[in-house]
């Protein structure tokens, strides 16, 4: 299973750059140097977990049709450029203010932060279009639509955001550090893997156990995040180490220490791969996706 996992990886990630490739306005369009940007921000590597998370689920699906396909493209470059946004203005002064992202200069100190903000607006705005054009039924485009709008507004990531900001040099409890990252990174993962349902149209107890399988590697995405900016280095990460001691946010490894963060976050594995049994060995991919997230760094 870990050779054909590493074969679908590798597909998948292709595919996902294939995608992008073409959804994306040329850096040839005008205004060239705002699309130049957009493609630095959105096209500058990358785990790609949420485009793939789009292809898991969208492989739980019982047929293979040419116009699925298309669907699982549009969702995954859409949901990429909503988390590519999101990462380019949260490296702006006004926010996080970091000079490196996925080992290169953040698109603020390679282009302005005034082109920095407009990449942002604009990989966000061609995320819907993207979707309201993607060749499906007008229902399905619409419940994309509706779930991408609901994860990435306040209720979902930009409130997350919000909380974080809110939080530095704050004391926070475990339930509220919870709720900041379900919103701020479990939001777009569990829309990713909800997208991938909507498009191969699963049943309410199908998308229940979807629902239930993100939400716990959403959490343990986060708290591996924790992990890793407080044992790793700027290298292995692609992004400033110890960034958030240094800013004094709360994080699982401040609140609840080291051991336990390692430990909650193989318990949530284990309950993402539960989650998933219903779909028997469709769920393979998914499961390895799960195994991924939280052994990264290692």
């Amino acid at each position: 299973m870990a050779v054909q996992f590493q074969e679908w990886l590798s597909a998948h990630s292709a595919r996902t750059e294939l995608a992008l490739e073409v959804l994306l306005d040329s850096d040839q369009t005008t205004p060239r140097r705002l699309h130049e940007a957009m493609r630095y921000a959105a096209q500058g590597g990358g785990k790609r977990i949420r485009p793939l998370l789009v292809y898991a689920a969208g492989g739980l699906g019982d047929e293979k049709d040419p116009a699925i396909e298309v669907a699982l493209d549009a969702a995954a470059v859409a949901i990429e450029c909503i988390h590519a946004y999101s990462l380019v203005h949260d490296d702006l002064p006004c926010m996080d203010n970091d000079d490196l992202r996925r080992g290169r200069p953040t698109v603020h100190k390679a282009f302005d932060e005034a082109t920095a903000l407009l990449v942002g607006d604009a990989l966000q705005t061609r995320a819907f279009e993207i979707l309201a054009n993607a060749d499906c039924s007008a229902d399905c485009r619409l419940l994309m639509i509706s779930a991408l709008a609901a994860a990435s507004g306040s209720r979902g990531m930009a409130g997350g955001q919000a909380i974080d900001l809110d939080s530095v040099g704050k004391k926070l409890d475990l339930g509220g550090l919870q709720q900041m990252h379900a919103m701020k990174t479990g939001a777009l993962l569990s829309c990713a893997v909800e997208l991938g349902g909507i498009a191969v149209d699963l049943n309410a107890v199908q998308m229940t156990c979807l629902k239930n399988y993100s939400q716990a590697l959403g959490l343990a995405f986060q708290i591996v995040d924790d992990v890793l900016d407080a044992t790793a280095d700027s290298q292995t990460l692609g992004k400033t180490a110890g960034k958030d001691a240094a800013n004094d946010k709360p994080t699982y490894v401040t609140l609840m220490g080291l051991d336990y963060a390692q430990k909650q976050a193989k318990q949530l594995q284990a309950e993402a791969i539960a989650s998933l049994e219903i779909f028997g060995d469709k769920g393979q991919a998914l499961k390895a996706l799960a195994l991924l997230v939280v052994n990264r760094g290692k």
